[in-house]
């Protein structure tokens, strides 16, 4: 199933959506919410958000392409980091540079969505905490990182987690391809099996650490053809089976 939020009549609203056409639920699709009985036609209503995470965790240099291209050794542990929820925009909502001078790049990730609460899950459960999937675009402001040394500013600008445009059970996230576009341009075309730490492994890294809960987003990490945002831009970012989200930069 396909899973949206939506606003129609100035009403923010959950619903599912099959083909051309939304159907209504009653409350958050994560807690098992059911269908009203309302639908309506696909291009009459306004898509959000699919989901506004608690807490987003990024993870870095994640793909074996990534890593490579970047002549790196491919790291021990994964790296991880947070992006807040003050980040999110929905597919449309333009990119603003703080600083145009500045080096930004796009990065085209596969966001898994929490489903269940969970803490310290081994690799072979953690699939069953896993709600569905989704795109994100992790902006991120490379002049930050070395200004800083640390990665808080350089990722967790507003409007630096563009995510959609839906969330979907319906896909096999080790075996999707993502394609990323810069001004029609394909500039990353990878399958999503080029992960050096797969999904499960992500999982039991993280919950080591942190708890994780229902809505919460691990972005998986970037494939190579990874480069700069300007002003004028348009970046797109597509996962099969999941759809695309596109935004302007500003």
């Amino acid at each position: 199933m396909k899973y949206i939020r939506y606003e129609y009549n100035g009403k923010e609203v959950f619903g599912e959506l099959q083909d051309d056409t939304v159907f209504e639920l009653d409350g958050d699709y994560i807690f098992g919410a059911r269908r009203t009985g309302t639908k309506l036609p696909a291009d009459s209503v306004k898509f959000l958000v699919p989901y506004v995470p608690g807490k987003i965790i990024g993870v870095g240099a994640n793909y074996k392409s990534f890593l490579d291209a970047k002549k790196r050794e491919y790291p021990v542990r994964p790296r991880i980091f947070q992006k807040p929820k003050t980040a999110v925009i929905k597919s449309g909502d333009p990119i603003c540079l703080p600083d145009p001078e500045h080096e930004v790049h796009y990065e085209g990730e596969l966001a898994v969505v929490i489903g269940k609460k969970c803490s310290k899950v081994k690799s072979e459960h953690a699939m069953e905490y896993i709600f569905g999937y989704s795109c994100i675009n992790d902006v991120t402001d490379e002049t930050m990182f070395k200004e800083d040394v640390i990665w808080a500013r350089g990722k967790g600008c507003d409007t630096f987690a563009p995510i959609g445009p839906v969330v979907t059970d319906e896909i096999d996230p080790e075996n999707a391809m993502l394609e990323t576009k810069l001004n029609g341009e394909v500039v990353q075309y990878m399958n999503t099996s080029d992960m050096n730490f797969h999904i499960p492994a992500l999982i039991e890294f993280i919950t080591t650490y942190m708890t994780l809960e229902p809505g919460d987003i691990i972005a998986t990490g970037t494939p190579a053809g990874v480069s700069c945002l300007h002003p004028g831009d348009t970046i797109e970012i597509s996962i099969e089976g999941i759809g695309s989200i596109s935004n302007p930069v500003k």
